[in-house]
């Protein structure tokens, strides 16, 4: 368990660190939305492109993928299925809903969780890539029509065009999938960019929390709930089902999708949300409930399968 450790330890120092900076003062009003812009339009590109760039497109293909996505399908149709029971919801809180109890931190929890416990990166590897280039294009492409008020084709089909993020992991696919190999000089300035990405995300979100309390009333606690219960219960079980007895895996495939599945909300979502400026304290909930709750989860998941 040094893994889940190592990668909590990690992820829970620097946001106490942005909530120390807030609680104290330290920078001017409105730094931590700074902070996230500056995340969202340049740092968070810069890292996209210089991770898709060494990566192997294979992945996307692969059994253990393939149990990551009906598991990631399921949740997403079990939460749109409880707003519409529960707390109907605009469109574009729905789609952050359902991305809380679905998208996961496979970069912050999920590497040191891969190399640590499951023996491999490559676990994440593919999940990044679903994420990267076709989860988070999508999520942004719903959000940025439902935020317009309108939508319409030509929207649809030049948004990918116009999102940053978008831009920079389908920049980064391209390189990968041609074989091109950059020189590391052109490569260096998006490596140091892109390093600030992560301690950008977690310091807004750190500085975030100061001044709040957690499924505070009248501030989407059922939402919350919801989510946390879809992203920590009932996606490693929905994984297992999937991966054992639809794609046959077992060993260390079976536990690293039930593992992978298991890990918490990724900040990414908050992101979305503070750009957004839509369901932005679900979204910050939910990613610190399931980053509390989900080393428990890991804990017995190992005890189980590991």
């Amino acid at each position: 368990m040094v893994g889940v450790l190592v990668g909590f330890s990690i992820i829970g120092f620097v946001i106490l660190i942005g909530y120390f900076v807030e609680r104290f003062s330290l920078v001017g009003a409105g730094a931590g939305r700074v902070l996230n812009r500056m995340a969202y339009f340049v740092a968070t590109p810069a890292l996209l492109f210089t991770v898709l760039l060494h990566a192997d497109v294979s992945v996307l293909f692969s059994e253990f993928l393939a149990a990551i996505v009906c598991t990631v399908v399921v949740g997403a149709l079990l939460y749109v299925v409880a707003s519409r029971l529960f707390f109907r919801t605009p469109l574009a809180e729905t789609v952050l809903g359902a991305s809380s109890a679905t998208y996961i931190n496979v970069n912050n929890i999920g590497l040191p969780v891969a190399i640590y416990v499951l023996g491999s990166a490559q676990y994440v590897a593919p999940v990044v890539l679903l994420q990267l280039v076709i989860l988070a294009p999508t999520i942004l492409a719903i959000l940025d029509l439902a935020t317009h008020g309108r939508a319409s084709m030509r929207s649809i089909l030049t948004q990918p065009f116009r999102n940053p993020m978008i831009l920079a992991s389908l920049a980064g696919v391209v390189v990968a999938v041609s074989g091109i190999t950059l020189p590391d000089p052109v490569l260096a300035p998006f490596e140091l960019i892109g390093g600030a990405a992560i301690p950008m995300v977690l310091l807004s979100f750190g500085m975030s929390l100061h001044g709040q309390r957690l499924l505070q009333a009248g501030t989407g606690r059922k939402q919350v709930v919801v989510a946390t219960v879809i992203k920590v219960v009932l996606a490693p079980i929905v994984a297992y089902l999937f991966g054992h007895f639809v794609f046959d895996l077992d060993g260390a495939q079976l536990f690293a999708v039930v593992a992978v599945s298991a890990l918490p909300t990724a900040q990414n979502i908050f992101n979305f949300a503070s750009r957004y400026d839509r369901a932005i304290v679900v979204t910050r909930d939910t990613v610190l409930l399931t980053t509390i709750l989900s080393m428990p989860a890991l804990i017995v998941v190992a005890a189980l399968l590991a």
